[in-house]
């Protein structure tokens, strides 16, 4: 029987969640499976990807077929070329030791990246967010100052009017005297 390691669409219309399984290449896909070993959800920035390290290194040495996608989140996860230094020590290219460490020192490469990169968006998401709220302030700023000038105008259009007034009224007594 022809194994694959696929992805299960499920979620509703426009919103999919996809759980990783292992299936017979004949039952449908989002049909029998033999195991679930993870799941995918790219409705998350980043995507969210959870997976069953040691169970899915196990079916890939077994045989089974990754499909393309799950092929790149297998490989982005690190099993294909855990999968391939296993291959080596069994090869005797390198000691068991040997591939651990190389293993684990791209992991923390690969980690050291992922962090400079989240880093960088959140530099950036701070920048932004300074800038917005620099915009806010000056907007607040010019609209205080609007009104400031608007009172000012009306405080001199009311002592004007009764500075008028007061010159009307002694106008009225100088006339009536």
């Amino acid at each position: 029987m022809a194994t694959k390691i696929r992805l299960q669409r499920h979620g509703r219309k426009r919103y999919a969640f996809y759980p990783i399984v292992v299936a017979d290449s004949r039952a449908p896909r989002d049909g029998r499976f033999i195991e679930r070993i993870g799941s995918y959800n790219p409705n998350t920035n980043p995507a969210t990807i959870s997976l069953d390290f040691d169970r899915a290194l196990y079916w890939v040495e077994t045989g089974a077929q990754p499909t393309d996608t799950v092929r790149s989140i297998l490989s982005k996860e690190g099993v294909m070329l855990m999968k391939h230094l296993r291959g080596g020590v069994k090869k005797g290219a390198f000691t068991e030791e040997e591939a651990q460490r190389r293993f684990d020192a791209w992991k923390a490469d690969r980690n050291k990246v992922a962090d400079a990169a989240k880093a960088k968006e959140d530099a950036k998401a701070a920048e932004e967010a300074k800038a917005r709220f620099d915009a806010e302030a000056e907007k607040n700023r010019l609209k205080g100052e609007a009104v400031a000038k608007k009172k000012a105008e009306k405080l001199a259009a009311e002592e004007a009017a009764a500075k008028a007034a007061l010159e009307a009224e002694a106008a009225e007594e100088a006339a009536a005297e």
